[in-house]
């Protein structure tokens, strides 16, 4: 039996922890450069799918058996939608915070995020069904199950850029002042 090191804190849910990341004042900005950064090869990586399946020609000859039709399409636009929902909600209004006065008006907003939210996972979920009923059950070549795989990275990383621009977002900036009397 090894014995606990001498930093060791029982608390801890990690042996290792987390490298600390101190961006001080560039916090907000690299995390909204990083969510556009992800969102754009989101939908790159699906575009690039899409085009690909267009122009795609198969080697032994006739048409290619599977291409990317409007169902390929739908998950990313539920994504979408899901991402703009919650990224038009005002953030103190879901804390309930700056005197809105209405409890219906937190109510809203935080239903309006969980509509958000719920396109973001109907859409990753989505993406995942039609890779395996489209792509894997059918068992089409490997070329042609990229044009699903491309479908759920989309998905993920749309997910992924939204989680991150919301915790940008959340966070304060360098020039924000919070003046309380």
């Amino acid at each position: 039996m090894a014995l606990p090191r001498s930093s060791y804190d029982p608390r801890r849910v990690c042996i290792n922890p987390f490298p600390n990341l101190n961006l001080d004042k560039y916090r907000r900005t690299v995390g909204v450069y990083l969510a556009g950064a992800l969102f754009g090869i989101a939908n790159w990586v699906f575009l690039d799918a899409a085009i690909y399946s267009a122009h795609a020609r198969v080697p032994w000859g006739g048409d290619p058996p599977v291409h990317v039709t409007f169902v390929d399409w739908v998950p990313g636009i539920c994504s979408l939608l899901g991402y703009i929902i919650i990224h038009l909600i005002e953030k103190d209004r879901i804390r309930g915070d700056g005197g809105f006065g209405d409890s219906r008006a937190v109510w809203r907003a935080r239903l309006f995020l969980f509509i958000g939210f719920a396109f973001m996972a109907g859409g990753l979920a989505g993406s995942v069904a039609v890779l395996v009923l489209k792509y894997i059950y059918s068992d089409y070549d490997e070329m042609f199950r990229y044009y699903g795989y491309a479908n759920v990275i989309q998905n993920g990383l749309l997910m992924l850029s939204d989680v991150i621009l919301w915790m940008a977002q959340t966070s304060s900036s360098e020039y924000e002042y919070n003046l309380t009397l």
